[in-house]
């Protein structure tokens, strides 16, 4: 399977994501999905994970009402392999597509990427902004706040747990461990763009 260099999955990303947000949150989920390939054992694959989890989001900015739908034809369009596409719209299911997760690299993107968000939105309201000394007690009682992070859906992080057959803790417990290897990575990078 042929993976895109950082670089090439970045350009295609910024070729249609401008925002800053989007643009840091595509970076943290690459990390933490390189993160998972290499816990789970599957680090050979590691670049294809962060490539699927750098791209995941491509067409949100641009087409939020067709997420996962514009996909297809912007990642086609570039030349990306059928294998990164399914991996990428997988991440919709039940949302906006019927393309379930099956692999273990789509069971972690679908759980991870919403939980991201939630966990990045409790690193924003500490003293140092910062993933580093995050607790999962601190995320959970976050979780249970519907209005905190009130678009991250708590339904999808659940559902997303359940198909890796984990624990919610076990699923915080890692993302906050995956996010807290790439945190210093992701801000030089972005302070670069």
């Amino acid at each position: 399977m042929q993976t895109l260099s950082h670089e090439q999955a970045l350009a295609l990303l910024r070729r249609y994501n401008s925002e800053p947000f989007h643009i840091q949150h595509a970076l943290t989920v690459e990390g933490v999905m390189r993160w998972y390939a290499n816990d789970l054992g599957y680090g050979d694959d590691a670049d294809f994970w962060a490539t699927v989890g750098l791209l995941h989001d491509i067409d949100f900015e641009q087409y939020p009402e067709q997420h996962c739908l514009k996909a297809p034809d912007l990642l086609r369009e570039a030349g990306v392999g059928e294998d990164v596409i399914r991996a990428v719209c997988s991440h919709g299911w039940g949302l906006t597509v019927d393309i379930k997760p099956e692999h273990q690299m789509e069971k972690v993107l679908y759980a991870a990427d919403e939980l991201t968000g939630l966990i990045g939105a409790c690193a924003l309201m500490r003293p140092s902004k910062s993933v580093q000394d995050m607790e999962v007690k601190s995320v959970k009682k976050k979780f249970k706040t519907a209005s905190f992070a009130a678009g991250c859906s708590r339904d999808v992080i659940r559902s997303g747990a359940e198909l890796l057959g984990w624990e919610l803790e076990e699923l915080m417990q890692k993302t906050i461990l995956a996010m807290r290897s790439c945190e210093a990575e992701i801000q030089e990078e972005m302070s670069r763009l």
